[in-house]
């Protein structure tokens, strides 16, 4: 590959480069259910009860109003979860809306011996707070994968 050759690829990716950053921060957001969803896993008051701890579910939740404004706490636990002052059967779903930007401290009995906080954030608006929401959001869903277990 030329000289030549190789500046033209390298500008051609930073104008790619730079096109993705530029409908990341004006592009609308994405419609779609507006819910949030978190499991509380299989297990958990189990794993609770003997000391452990359950690292997969997240210390601080983030919503987004207009985009991600309704948490959805589903139980996939064997006994029933208190979320606040609700009472989670095992195999339900509980709806939270959240109409006002603000934190929110919440006792659940999932994340006993640990603070679980739900914090509510305006519509990003287009340019750098777009830019930001949406690698946030990518941070976060990154992080939060299902764990697959390594095959041997």
């Amino acid at each position: 590959m030329t000289e030549f050759q190789r500046r033209a690829l390298h500008r051609e990716l930073l104008g790619a480069a730079a096109l993705t950053l530029l409908w990341a921060a004006l592009a609308p957001l994405g419609g779609g259910s507006r819910e949030h969803s978190v499991a509380i896993p299989a297990g958990t008051a189990a794993l609770l009860a003997s000391g452990g701890r359950d690292d997969s579910l997240p210390d601080q939740i983030t919503l987004t109003l207009g985009v991600d404004d309704v948490l959805l706490l589903r139980n996939a636990d064997e006994v029933p979860q208190q979320f606040g002052p609700v009472l989670i059967a095992p195999g339900e779903n509980f709806r939270l809306p959240f109409e006002e930007a603000g934190v929110y401290p919440v006792a659940a009995t999932a994340w006993a011996g640990r603070k679980l906080t739900v914090k509510v954030v305006e519509w990003p608006s287009p340019g750098w707070d777009r830019l930001s929401w949406r690698a946030a959001a990518l941070v976060h869903a990154l992080r939060y994968l299902p764990r697959q277990p390594y095959p041997r």
